[in-house]
């Protein structure tokens, strides 16, 4: 990964709002959530969430799929797990972790 995707990333969950849906969306699994759902789950207005999902999905973490009338969004785990490798590549200096 390389460090500005990384700080796009972490920008990205720099927020109140979108931290709480992405976190949402982790404990939802690959079949995550339609939009509607994150809404009331959330309490945020239609307007808001849609800013937050294409600041998330912008940024790797989360991504959508269209499912009918709906649009179903779920986290990008791969994108996550790339998060959490590049933040701990370096762990202890190469020495084992305590």
């Amino acid at each position: 990964m390389e460090t500005n995707q990384a700080v796009s990333q972490l920008a990205a969950l720099a927020q109140e709002h979108r931290l709480a849906i992405f976190r949402l969306l982790v404990q939802q699994g690959q079949d995550g959530l339609a939009v509607s759902r994150i809404a009331e789950a959330l309490g945020l207005a239609n307007a808001t969430l849609s800013f937050h999902l294409k600041t998330l999905a912008q940024a790797g973490l989360i991504k959508a799929r269209q499912d009918g009338r709906f649009i179903h969004y779920s986290a990008n785990f791969a994108g996550m797990n790339n998060l959490i490798g590049f933040l701990s590549e370096n762990c202890c200096g190469g020495q084992k972790c305590c």
